[in-house]
Parts: C-alpha cells; structure tokens; sequence
C-alpha cells in the first residue's frame, strides 16, 4: 500500500487507489464532472487539477492518476486554483444562464462548483454555440444546449445498463450527445442517467416545472414495484408525492432504481379510492363506514371468512389481518394471488441466498423461469457484472434479450432432468456456483429438480450458498415469514368456500370462485380488485403509512409514512382494527406501536433490519418432476401493479416503448 502526502498529510492508501481517491481519504473535497465511482475514468472534464510531485510542473488530471509510492499532492496552490479557474471558464462557454428555469436548479453540480471554484466572471464576448435537443422518449427532458459532454450517461448505458442506446456524434465544438438514430431510450433503468448529469442537459420529463428542491419534504422509503427492496426517497409537497429518487445501499440498489420506481409514483394521485363504497343492485354508491362495518357483521361470517394479500402489502398490514382471521376461528390466509401454491415450510428454499451482493461473484449461473429484466432488472445489473468477470450464464424459458452473453437451452422446465453435458460440467466445476428460480418456475414444479442439482452440483459450501428464488412480489417473503400462506395456494382457499373474502390490494387474483361469497377489498386505487368487490373500503398506499417489507434476499426494511391519505382513506390496519370491533372479537392491539410489537414477538426476525438467517436448505422431493412451456408472468414491465397502472406516465411508456404507439396530441 503506497504512502502518499497530500497538502503536507502523510497517508497510507490501498492498491491501485487513484489521486482522486487518495485526496477524498486525506479529506479533500476535488471537484469533478465527468468522474463517477461507479462508472469508468473518462478524464475527460479537466475539473479534478491537482498538482503532483513527482511530475511534470503543470496541473494535472486526478481521476486518471494513479496514487504512487512518495507522491506529494498539492489540491490548495495557487496553480491549482488557477487551472480550476480556467477549466471553469471554458465550461460556461457555451453554457447558457437557464438556472432561473432549469429544473436541476438547487442540486446542480455545475451551480455548485462554478460558485466554490470559478472566477465570478466571465471574459467570453463571443456567440454561443446551440445544439437541437434529443428525443429521449417520455421520461427524459433534453436541452442539449446546456451539456458539457462529460459523457457520463453514454457510460452508464453502455457499462451498466448494457444497452448501447446513448453515444456521441461529431467531434470538437460540434460534439452532441444523443440517442442513435433519434429514437427514445427504452431500458428499464433509462431515467438513472437523470440522477448522474452533473448539469440540466438531461431532466425529468414529468417532473419539469413541478417544484424546486428546497419546497419538498423528504421521506426514506422502500420501493414496491418489485421484490429487490431498492432504497428509495420520496420527495413530497402538501399531500402529494412529486418524485422518488434512488438512495445508496451498496447491498441493494447501489445508487440506480428502475424506471417503474422512479415514475409510478405519479399514479398515486390518480383513480384513487378516497370514499367507502357498496354495490346495491349491480352498482357502487357511496357510504358511510358504519354502513360498510355493519353490511360485513351482517353476513356473519364466523370462521368461514378469509383474507387475500396483494403483492404491495407491508408486514404490519398483513399481520392486523392474520389477527382478525385468527380471532374469528379461521386461518384461511393466502398471499400468493395467482395461484401458486409451493412449499412454504422452509423458507430457506423460496429466499435469494446469494444475496445480490455475492451473486456478482458467481462464475456459472442457472437461471430458470425468470425474465429478469422485467422481474428485477436492477438484478439484471448484478448479473452484467458476473458475466464481465468470466461467468457462463445459461437460461431455462422463453429467449429474452439479455444485456451479456447467455444461453437459452429450452422453454420447457423438463430439460431441467436431461441438462446438455456442458452446462452440468461448467456448474459442477465452478468455484461458485448458482442457480436462480423465477415464477414462471415456480409454476411448473421445479424447485425440488434444482434442489436435487443444488446437492448434485454442491451449491453450499463454506461461505457460500447459491441457490435462489426471485420473486417479483414486494410482499411475498414478509408474508411467508407470517405465514400468510396455505399449502395448496388460493385453491385451498376457494375450496372453503368462505362467506367473507378481505381482499387486501390483491388486484391479481381470479375473483370468479367468489361469487358467492362478501368481497370486501381494502386498498388504494380503483383497480380489478374494486371492480370485483360488493364492499370496497380506501387504505393508504405505501407512501401514505409506515410499514416493514422484506426484500427476495430476505433482508427487513422499514419504509416511513410521507404523506396522509386523501379524502376518507385511512391506514390499513385502522380500518381491520375497527373491523375487529364491528364482528366482536379482540385482535390485541389499539395502536400502530402495539401492532408492531405484537408482531415483532410472534416473528423476531421482522424487529431487526437487515439479512433473516432461513436456516439449510431441506433435501430434494425426488418424486416431484417439473414438466411443461415456462411462461413469463410479466406481459408489461410497465403495467405490473395498481399504482403503475393509474400513472399517465407509464401508461405512455407502455404504449411508446413497448408497443409502438404513437400518441395522438391535439392540434396547436
């Protein structure tokens, strides 16, 4: 480890550390643009001068030094701060005076450094250069005029995203940053470039003009649009939520959220139940929560009453309506609406092992039944990473366009028990080896073949397990470590033929074997579950309450409330408490404070942040065989919950991106 001085402070940095590094360690702050730790080094802005010894006597590029035995570093001589001085100047060349207009105003890089290390004036008389702005497609806003070509929105499409769809044209003075061929950019993870331009060339398209940074509340929260748990922070004005924003957590997101995350949100303020509503004679009118309690009491629903949790539902939700089921004598509780129906008895078998972390560390990985781009495309990420590092990645389904060299062997989950030779060997040989089972596996019975493989192959070893199953559900392991679950799925619940169904958000499930039974939905949007219900009672959404989720890789996060819920809606488990006295029976908490604490003493795990130890892996059934066409159960990455299916913004994304739609607009 090489010992370095900067500004006069001797200190030991690691291997392969850069300058830039060494100076952050010693405390300096060196500004820069086109830098970016978890990019490549372009070097590309000049903004990160220092000066070294030894070397030549002229300021030089730090990101792209690297830090040596015996170097002294100056980032404070008057060299310094004049080639800062100057690299500033020739920035704002060309860029133009937008900050009264532009929407990164407040957390603009470039404000920020032209004020702690430009001149204070400018010397350049001459014409400005203009440059068109792009299409980039409905989420990103371009004005091209004001960027500073520190290309690190081509890198990211390239590096981490893995779709070329950003490059530059041109060279010199005429450089531009665009789109190939002027279409929009349509991966998952396209509005991340939004969080990484340094200037306000590339801003949120929705949220043009909405707000400035200073006018909003900021809330920590946990994104819900799928099973990774990515940290999210909401951004609120009043009682509406104007944005989410990705917050860092190396071990989950790192710094991206997907483009659904980001932009779903804005469904929250649309097609929202904010009243109670009953169905008299084919058609729901308003009412009053006493008519709607009394309505459920009257039907008299004793043990014959069940509960159905949809796939956004947060731990404390769920564990409020285990209670009432539980004090009316019944345990019909289901969470996986769609049907599935595994076994549920050892978590350790449905959970993420690997973590998302590791799994960049694999060298041979099986996925089977997972389209998972759609499923978890922050995931998708982790596994371009594996895949730079050397490793082979082989498929089971229906041929999605990968962002790294895979295999698709089959798109029946029989192949699983005649596997090509090469795939058995490079999983047998790998050093770490892993398999991954989406949904679509699920379905058709293969989680006991690959847990015949993982034992075949020795997916457990010191320091590592690699065996995983990816939901797509940001409810589902909290609810399967409540046990919110039957063992033969929603047919079992069906089969009962309960009087009383509380559909808890389950906008997913099949509501035909209900007919005859009281279908009270309890949620936040006027989705499928609304249409099929005789009862529907306003909850709040994520945003709207403080809950506990857990993520694939069974890892317990705590989302906090940031806004009230409109008009009537009251938090979930208000709503199941006053139900409790409405049908007479007791459920043993009064407070939000009491439910979590009765919950967190019938599960520990939920009263700790962080990983769940699910124990060992049980052995293989060999008796169950999966055979059938794996189908993916995503149709539109866009479309996949109620929130997402309420915003204009993805609703438009669906139609432009996916399916080819032109909007029409009206005339001027």
């Amino acid at each position: 480890m090489p010992n370095v001085k900067v500004d006069g402070q001797e200190i030991e940095v690691p291997d392969g550390a850069t300058v830039l590094q060494a100076c952050e360690l010693a405390g300096k702050e060196i500004p820069r643009f086109c830098y970016h730790e978890r990019l490549s080094i372009a070097g590309n802005c000049r903004m990160c001068l220092v000066e070294v010894k030894p070397g030549p006597p002229k300021p030089q590029a730090s990101c792209a030094l690297p830090a040596t035995e015996g170097q002294e570093i100056r980032t404070d001589s008057e060299m310094v701060k004049k080639a800062r001085e100057g690299v500033m100047e020739f920035l704002l060349i060309n860029h133009p005076l937008d900050c009264p207009i532009c929407d990164q105003g407040g957390e603009c890089d470039l404000q920020d450094q032209s004020m702690a290390y430009g001149r204070g004036a400018t010397r350049y008389d001459e014409t400005k250069r203009a440059v068109t702005s792009k299409n980039m497609g409905p989420l990103i806003k371009t004005i091209m005029t004001r960027c500073i070509h520190c290309t690190r929105c081509v890198r990211f499409s390239e590096e981490v995203a893995g779709v070329d769809e950003i490059g530059a044209l041109y060279r010199g003075e005429n450089m531009q940053i665009t789109t190939y061929l002027e279409q929009a950019a349509k991966h998952e993870l396209s509005a991340n470039v939004i969080d990484l331009c340094p200037v306000g060339a590339l801003t949120s398209r929705p949220y043009a003009y909405e707000a400035r940074p200073w006018e909003l509340k900021k809330t920590l929260s946990i994104d819900v649009s799928d099973a990774m748990g990515a940290n999210i922070r909401i951004d609120s004005r009043g009682r509406e939520v104007l944005r989410a924003l990705p917050r860092i957590n190396d071990d989950v997101n790192e710094e991206w959220i997907s483009d659904k995350a980001r932009y779903q949100v804005e469904g929250l303020t649309h097609r929202r139940l904010d009243k109670v509503w009953i169905r008299r004679q084919g058609k729901l009118q308003p009412a009053s929560w006493n008519e709607a309690f009394e309505l459920i009491a009257a039907a008299k629903p004793g043990k014959d009453i069940a509960a159905v949790a949809g796939d956004l539902v947060d731990c404390e939700t769920m564990f409020a309506a285990k209670k009432l089921v539980n004090a009316l004598g019944s345990d019909l509780l289901e969470s996986r609406q769609t049907g599935m129906d595994y076994d549920v008895s050892n978590l350790a078998a449905v959970n993420f092992n690997t973590t998302f972390n590791e799994i960049e560390t694999a060298d041979a990985i099986l996925i089977v039944g997972s389209q998972v781009r759609w499923e978890a495309a922050l995931l998708n990420v982790r596994l371009r990473k594996a895949a730079k590092r050397g490793a082979k990645i082989f498929l089971v389904g229906p041929e999605w366009e990968t962002t790294y060299p895979a295999e698709f062997l089959s798109e029946n989950v029989s192949v699983l028990h005649d596997l090509p030779a090469h795939v058995g060997e490079a999983m047998s040989k790998a050093e770490r080896p892993a398999i991954i089972l989406g949904g679509a596996g699920l379905a058709k019975n293969a989680l006991h073949p690959l847990l015949a493989l993982a034992d075949q192959w020795k997916l457990v070893r010191d320091g590592w397990n690699g065996f995983n199953v990816l939901h797509f559900s940001a409810a589902r392991m909290g609810a399967l470590m409540l046990n919110f679950a039957q063992k033969g799925g929603m047919k079992d619940i069906a089969a009962a033929k309960p009087k009383v169904v509380l559909s808890l958000g389950a906008d997913e499930m099949d509501f035909e074997p209900y007919a005859d039974a009281l279908k009270v939905y309890i949620g936040h949007h006027g989705d499928k579950g609304a249409h099929a219900a005789e009862i529907i009672l306003p909850g709040a959404a994520f945003t709207e309450k403080s809950g506990t989720f857990v993520n694939t890789e069974g890892r317990v996060q705590i989302a906090d409330k940031a806004v009230f819920a409109p008009g009537d809606a009251r938090e979930d488990w208000t709503i199941l408490r006053a139900l409790a006295d409405a049908l007479n029976v007791s459920v043993g908490f009064n407070s939000f404070d009491e439910l979590r604490a009765a919950m967190i003493a019938e599960v520990p795990e939920l009263g700790v942040e962080g990983m769940v130890d699910y124990g060992a892996l049980p052995k293989a059934d060999a008796a169950i065989r999966a055979d059938g066409a794996i189908a993916y159960p995503i149709k539109d990455f866009y479309m996949t919950n109620p929130i997402a299916r309420a915003s204009a913004v993805m609703q438009q994304c669906s139609a432009e991106l996916l399916h080819g739609d032109t909007l029409a607009e009206a005339a001027e």
